[in-house]
């Protein structure tokens, strides 16, 4: 068993999948898997039922009966980890837009430099995003400044879903006190984990956007992101973080 979990959420993902656990299983540092399909209708699910028995003890499926919220899926294997002994837990989407190599990066800048959670930033140096039309960017970009302009994060790329985070976070971030299930979601648990005082890296990446199978991205994806931002912010003046010991 290895102490890193990656968890990888899908819905529709049949042409990919298989690819990127194959991908994932290459490298000398060993990872786990877990994907958590949401009854994908496209056999996604069955693709990794077979691989199960090529990579016994290293990769796990969780299937749902339907399509439950990004952040539902998370969370569902947040909790899976944390009843096993995994030490660094990594969320990371099945389509390559997040390259499978930067997980190295991702893990030594906790294990080794000492970050409590690490995240995959197309906006630490630059914009790094490949086959995004120019209208995807400036939203993205500056999704990401007006989080920051909000919140007080100093972090670049808030929005970002390709990250590690250490046991310790999320045994001390209380799930049941997150409530953005959609793109906000990823926010949120970046948010959580600053205000109890997490030490939070940014590693730069270059983000593809997907060539297979079709986005889960929407306008009303990020008009939840963005009138959440507030929420978030104004509900975290009554509420209390711990600082962590």
């Amino acid at each position: 068993m290895s102490d890193s979990l990656v968890i990888i959420p899908t819905y529709n993902e049949k042409p990919n999948i298989e690819k990127i656990i194959r991908k994932v299983f290459l490298f000398e540092k060993q990872f786990d898997i877990l994907i958590i399909d949401d009854g994908s209708p496209d056999g996604t699910a069955e693709v990794v039922k077979l691989l199960i028995h090529e990579f016994p003890e290293k990769l796990y499926l969780e299937q749902r009966s339907g399509k439950l919220g990004l952040g539902t899926a998370y969370i569902h294997g947040f909790k899976w980890a944390l009843q096993r002994n995994y030490g660094y837990i990594f969320e990371m989407d099945a389509d390559f837009s997040h390259n499978p190599e930067d997980l190295i990066r991702l893990y030594y800048a906790c294990a080794v430099d000492g970050a409590d959670m690490s995240i995959g930033s197309r906006y630490i140096k630059g914009v790094n995003v490949v086959n995004w039309p120019m209208n995807r960017v400036l939203m993205s970009y500056f999704a990401s400044k007006y989080v920051r302009f909000i919140t007080g994060m100093k972090i670049m790329d808030t929005t970002a879903g390709f990250k590690c985070y250490t046991r310790k976070v999320l045994e001390t971030i209380e799930f049941d006190k997150i409530k953005f299930m959609g793109y906000a979601f990823q926010i949120e648990m970046k948010f959580t984990a600053w205000k109890h005082g997490f030490k939070i890296v940014e590693v730069p990446i270059i983000f593809t956007d997907r060539t297979e199978g079709e986005s889960k991205m929407s306008s009303g994806i990020f008009k939840e992101a963005f009138f959440g931002v507030i929420s978030l912010k104004l509900k975290s003046w009554f509420r209390n973080y711990d600082a962590i010991k």
